[in-house]
């Protein structure tokens, strides 16, 4: 029998007068610090996922019952209880409607295997907060519906027998549980009085140790989901982290367990709690980001859940492109599934795994445990490596030939030693021969795979490899002198350079210690060994500017002039051809003030920052969403549009004394956040303190 939140509530009141509620700092002393593990034992945790490279994301629940149509809009996906604004009572009923009876924990399992997918992350509890196992937590999942099966241990069970890794996906944020706050503006049935999120979060603490100990060896991954709202943060993260592991210390878990994503790009702010890996969404960095673990998860088409009206699938070349883009990069790539009410993936879904799978068979050692490129991206497409037996192997995944038919590859000082197209090493086999700084490959006219033919190329020895040499400074400005250090990370190699912008020889100045700027500068270097070129040539113009004049002006009053607007907008509006809603001075930048339902606002922020030196300084804006920075009527920080939490810096060389300064600022919908920074050569990046800003008294 299961217990209702009446009961829940006495229970979980007594648990907590007891042990003294959730509050993190009082249950940190109480669990192991997991935060600070080394990185050596880190490394072994995350070592199978590393490997994978390529795993399933499957969302189902409730929302497939209605399939994305609600009165006379079929656009709706797994939010569309609060998208389309459905009351809780009658969002309860799909209940009632939810029997997969063709459900198969064995097909599902088998089309993952089939398509050289890894692992598989299920969606446990979505935002409207039904469970799909058997939860003794909560009324609120599948036993209370026809079904009546826990596929969790069905999956568990086929995960086992196949070697596939089961990840279990479990949103933070509940749209049905009383306690969670805060509420969806539009809903009138569900009063905030009494709810407790300290009380909140022991229930789904409840619900984990139930994931994490009634399922075999699974989760491998937990994956979070929606953090993103102030009544989650970075400690209550860092506390759940620590729980999670304290259950099953080898769990891997997402940086979406903390609270400071950028948005869909998935990465957390430097210095900020991260988990152990970034999720982008949707989108596919477009360098990575070296040393950090990632993830790309992405629909197959516009929606997670299962949308009937939703056909714009990606074409299997694009969704191969894609693994081999993610993985160039170092990352693993999680394509989702959204299974019908009747438990079935859609068609289109089954007709993508099928055609992956088949180039997986025979490309797939060019994915498995490969790392990034280190060469980055090319017109022709992307490039895997391994290093083996003290050997190292580009894998060259070539999207579309060039004209010429050559792959031209700088900066690669390695000898080659054959190369082989992956899936037909029995065929011709590309020609390679060394060139000036590099090597060139050169393919057949018949290539084995129109979507992504692999070519395997063979190097002695570990990585030899030589990008542009690259010119380290403070900034790009400066107002009296600079110091340049060049760098070639492969190491071993003389850099050779210029002054002037001509290209580097081998009888060029050579680099031997930082070289000093007293003027605008065309700065070029070049990696030379044994006096003949081994890299490309890198080119850099550091400026020389004069520092903007500071303001001499009186009255001066701490803090600074704000204007608040309402208002819904996609970029930040002309505010001064609007009347302002709210005005005032606030000691920083304050965004406190909201609109009725704390959404679609603006902000104009007006004074003065008093800079201690004279400097180059550089301004920084974190926000969600759009925002700008000026300085003495010049843009500094263009940080505009609707987007997520998003950090954009600027630099400008500036006088000591004041400064005027202005700041804009929109929210549309969901988060909201204004953070304003700055440093310069002897200030560390911070937000800017309170008692640098100022305005002009009014007379």
């Amino acid at each position: 029998m299961k217990i209702n939140f009446t009961t829940l509530f006495l229970t979980l009141a007594f648990f907590l007068i007891g042990t003294g509620g959730c509050n993190p700092s009082k249950k940190a002393g109480r669990q192991k610090d997991y935060l600070n593990e080394p990185e050596a034992d880190r490394s072994k945790r995350m070592e199978w996922w590393r490997e994978a490279r390529f795993g399933m994301f499957i969302h189902w629940g409730l929302y497939a019952v209605p399939a994305g149509k609600w009165g006379a809009k079929d656009s709706y996906g797994e939010w569309i209880r609060t998208s389309a604004e459905i009351p809780l009572d009658t969002y309860d009923q799909f209940r009632e409607q939810f029997n997969p009876t063709k459900f198969s924990a064995k097909d599902w399992v088998q089309m993952a295997k089939n398509a050289g997918m890894k692992y598989i992350v299920i969606t446990t509890k979505h935002h409207d907060g039904f469970a799909i196992y058997d939860s003794k937590a909560s009324d609120f999942d599948i036993m209370e519906t026809p079904f009546k099966r826990d596929v969790l241990k069905e999956l568990a069970e086929e995960c086992k027998k196949e070697n596939i890794k089961l990840c279990f996906y479990h949103s933070i944020m509940d749209w049905h549980h009383p306690d969670y706050l805060p509420r969806r503006t539009w809903e009138k049935d569900r009063p905030t009085k009494g709810a407790d999120m300290d009380r909140y979060v022991a229930y789904m603490k409840k619900q984990l140790k139930e994931l994490l100990t009634n399922y075999g060896d699974a989760p491998h991954v937990l994956w979070f989901d929606g953090e993103w709202e102030a009544t989650w943060n970075s400690e209550r993260g860092k506390d759940l982290y620590n729980y999670v592991r304290s259950l099953k210390p080898d769990v891997i878990i997402n940086n979406r367990v903390g609270a400071a994503r950028n948005g869909m790009q998935g990465f957390t702010s430097p210095g900020q709690f991260a988990g152990d890996f970034g999720t982008p969404e949707q989108e596919i960095p477009a360098t990575g980001l070296p040393g950090v673990d990632w993830e790309s998860c992405m629909t197959m088409n516009g929606n997670w859940g299962y949308n009937a009206a939703d056909k714009n699938f990606k074409s299997t070349k694009e969704l191969l492109q894609n693994l081999a883009d993610i993985a160039s990069k170092g990352g693993n790539f999680l394509l989702n599934v959204g299974p019908t009410s009747e438990g079935l993936f859609p068609n289109e879904s089954i007709v993508r795994l099928r055609e992956m799978g088949e180039w997986m068979k025979k490309n797939s050692e060019s994915i498995y445990g490969t790392s990034a490129s280190p060469l980055g991206n090319f017109d022709w497409g992307r490039i895997t490596m391994k290093q083996k037996d003290g050997n190292t192997i580009l894998y060259l995944h070539v999207f579309e030939p060039p004209r010429d038919n050559k792959l031209v590859l700088n900066g690669v000082a390695n000898l080659p030693m054959g190369a082989s197209f992956l899936a037909n090493s029995s065929g011709k086999a590309p020609k390679v021969e060394r060139m000036d700084d590099g090597i060139v490959v050169e393919l057949p006219q018949a290539m084995p795979d129109k979507i992504n033919s692999v070519i395997m190329l063979q190097l002695k020895g570990k990585p030899d490899i030589h990008l542009l040499p690259i010119a380290k400074a403070a900034r790009d400005l400066f107002i009296d002198k600079m110091e340049v250090t060049l760098v070639d990370e492969g190491g071993n190699v003389d850099i050779h350079y210029t002054t002037d912008g001509s290209a580097p020889t081998a009888q060029s100045p050579l680099y031997k210690s930082p070289i000093t700027l007293t003027e605008t500068t065309i700065l070029t270097a070049r990696s030379f060994r044994s006096g003949k070129p081994i890299s490309g040539t890198m080119q850099k113009t550091f400026w020389k500017k004069a520092a903007k004049p500071s303001t001499n002006l009186g009255g001066m009053a701490p803090g600074l002039q704000y204007f608040f607007f309402e208002g819904e907008w996609s970029k930040i509006p002309d505010f001064n051809h609007m009347t302002a809603a709210k005005k005032g001075t606030v000691k920083n930048f304050d965004i406190s003030a909201k609109s009725a339902d704390g959404e679609r606002f603006g902000y104009e922020f007006r004074g003065f920052i008093k800079l201690p030196e004279t400097a180059v300084y550089s301004f920084t804006t974190s926000s969600d969403d759009g925002s700008t920075l000026s300085i003495d009527n010049e843009m500094v920080v263009d940080n505009d549009g609707f987007h997520g939490s998003k950090k954009v810096t600027g630099m400008m060389p500036l006088e000591a004394g004041y400064h005027e300064i202005l700041v804009r600022y929109f929210e549309g919908t969901g988060g909201d956040e204004l953070r304003v920074w700055w440093s310069s050569d002897k200030i560390a990046e911070q937000q800017i303190p309170d008692n640098v800003l100022f305005h002009v008294k009014p007379k």
